[in-house]
């Protein structure tokens, strides 16, 4: 039977498994959206905004370790949707992003609403497409979902002209993909497995450093049940926070420019780093030349552009991190491998002492509402079993450090792009994939306003997120910078004319609520926690001056930490 590309569109998601699509129409995907109509088994969430809808379906990948799927117009909304997938690149998040086109005999004639899709996309994808054959829009589609959610996941483009959308071919899906340009390795090298084995054995100060690789591979049970087999300490970066659990005492928490003075100095005096799902960016190495100056090296990743980029390893296992932790606790096994206490009793007593800096302290008066106290107020209401997202900025910072992740995939954000505006549409994708589920999104004045529009997305599709918006008045770590290295010259950091979030909320037709007493922060919080069908905008008034600690300063080394 022939079917339109249209059509071939719809029929591909299906044998995807897609339930939910992600997208905002306009005229060269209307033949597709025609063909969204006329079905029931793939629901189509209209955001507000193609930056939106992209960054909706990050935080439903995010979530739940299934590709995220979005589809915009041609043009402009081409070029809307270019943020969300730079996101998804950064984040390595899997994602198969469809783009409208300009009818094949207009290409290359500037025609209303055309731009060279693949081409703006190509720096910013693992790999795009240009459909120029109807008959080869399934498999395109067979190849994108494979691309994206194999190796090292990322987003994929597919520009679909509109000519092609209404064309008709015989469907017919692919049930494999061969492509010989592109095979990932999964298993890690046997002779590596077993140096690094024989390097954990005979370290004496040794630290797991582990990434969002661990969340991408599904690889927290193996990563807890080698880490608590050691006994060596775990330091996590932003991206990896949950992979192992937070409030275990072999947890160091977060690492980096905001990490944990414990964390940040035990790398620094290590003598062995196993780095696992981890890129070592510069928001973890600070100053390379003075990153881990002792340590052998060993690192774990499935992209071997990854390996030696940015730090020299000793230790190079390119592989997904879940088969070769798997393969690393089957060598300590075959050699019944035993690591006695007292190999570390020393690094630990050590590590302890740091511990007694308490980095994390704050003072908390009770005329002023610190953000940390909101945070922390958070984590207890939720039981820590929330999904959060964030956007950009100290609010984020103090996300990751104050709410205690003890399980994967429920820390959401921005990491390598540092997305201002992520954190609503991210929430409604992951409160869309798990609706039953408790979603949070931690935000700021300034980020919350870059696609506030979502809230329209949300009272549509009555999604239940808790906005928590901690307002400063500040683009607050903008404001941060600005205090500690260029002489308090607040220069467009401050914002005199906010709007009013509360009637703002509820002009979206939500319940808005604002809090500027301290003492009213828990009763607030448990209030709108117990709304369960109602999105509920919090307005917390916090500290304006209040900054996140410790801090690293750009150009230093892990061990030269502002902590006050």
């Amino acid at each position: 039977m022939e079917l339109t590309g249209a059509q071939i569109f719809i029929e591909s998601l299906k044998k995807e498994g897609v339930t939910h699509l992600f997208g905002y129409p306009g005229g060269a995907v209307l033949y597709i959206y025609d063909a969204i109509y006329q079905q029931d088994a793939i629901q189509h969430i209209l955001a507000r905004h193609e930056q939106g809808a992209v960054h909706a379906a990050e935080g439903y990948a995010k979530a739940n370790n299934k590709p995220g799927v979005a589809i915009v117009t041609s043009g402009p909304g081409a070029t809307n949707a270019v943020t969300g997938i730079a996101d998804a690149y950064m984040d390595s998040v899997p994602l198969v992003v469809f783009t409208g086109q300009v009818p094949r005999e207009l290409i290359g004639n500037d025609a209303f609403q055309e731009v060279d899709t693949v081409g703006i996309t190509r720096p910013c994808t693992k790999h795009n497409f240009l459909v120029e054959n109807i008959e080869d829009l399934a498999s395109t589609i067979k190849k994108a979902f494979y691309i994206a959610t194999t190796g090292r996941p990322g987003p994929v483009v597919i520009d679909i002209p509109k000519d092609v959308s209404n064309e008709k071919t015989e469907f017919v899906y692919p049930e494999t993909v061969k492509m010989r340009s592109y095979k990932p390795s999964i298993k890690g090298n046997p002779r590596q497995i077993k140096s690094a084995v024989d390097a954990m054995l005979a370290a004496r100060k040794p630290i797991f450093y582990t990434g969002g690789g661990v969340i991408l591979s599904q690889a927290a049970d193996e990563l807890t049940e080698l880490v608590r087999r050691t006994g060596f300490p775990i330091t996590q970066t932003l991206m990896g926070l949950g992979g192992f659990p937070m409030s275990d005492p072999q947890s160091l928490a977060m690492l980096g420019m905001h990490g944990t003075y414990e964390a940040n100095m035990a790398m620094h005096k290590s003598d062995l780093v196993i780095a696992i799902g981890s890129r070592f960016d510069d928001r973890v190495t600070g100053n390379v030349e003075k990153f881990c100056p002792d340590a052998k090296i060993i690192h774990v990743d499935i992209d071997p552009s990854s390996i030696s980029k940015n730090v020299k390893v000793d230790v190079p296992i390119v592989g997904q991190v879940k088969p070769v932790l798997a393969a690393i606790l089957a060598e300590l096994d075959q050699r019944d491998a035993i690591f006695p206490a007292g190999n570390i009793e020393n690094w630990w007593k050590q590590i302890n002492e740091w511990r007694k800096t308490d980095c994390l302290n704050f003072d908390n008066p009770g005329d002023v509402i610190k953000p940390q106290y909101v945070l922390q107020k958070l984590h207890e209401i939720t039981a820590g079993d929330a999904y959060v997202t964030s956007d950009v900025g100290q609010h984020q910072m103090w996300a990751a450090q104050y709410y205690n992740f003890d399980k994967p995939n429920r820390w959401i954000n921005s990491g390598g792009l540092g997305t201002m505006g992520f954190g609503l549409p991210a929430a409604m994708g992951v409160q869309l994939a798990y609706p039953e589920s408790t979603v949070a999104c931690v935000t700021g004045e300034a980020s919350i306003q870059m696609c506030i529009q979502e809230l329209a997305t949300c009272k549509q599709y009555k999604l239940p997120i808790k906005v928590v918006l901690l307002n400063n008045g500040y683009m607050g770590m903008v404001r941060q910078w600005q205090e500690f290295f260029y002489e308090g010259r607040y220069s467009m950091s401050y914002f005199d004319s906010l709007p009013d979030f509360v009637m703002l909320a509820e002009s979206f037709g939500h319940v808005g609520m604002m809090i500027d007493q301290h003492t009213d922060v828990e009763s607030a919080l448990k209030e709108a926690f117990d709304r369960k069908d109602d999105l509920v905008f919090m307005d917390f008034r916090t500290d304006p001056e209040e900054n996140v600690y410790p801090m690293i300063p750009a150009g230093g080394g892990q061990s030269e930490m502002i902590l006050v």
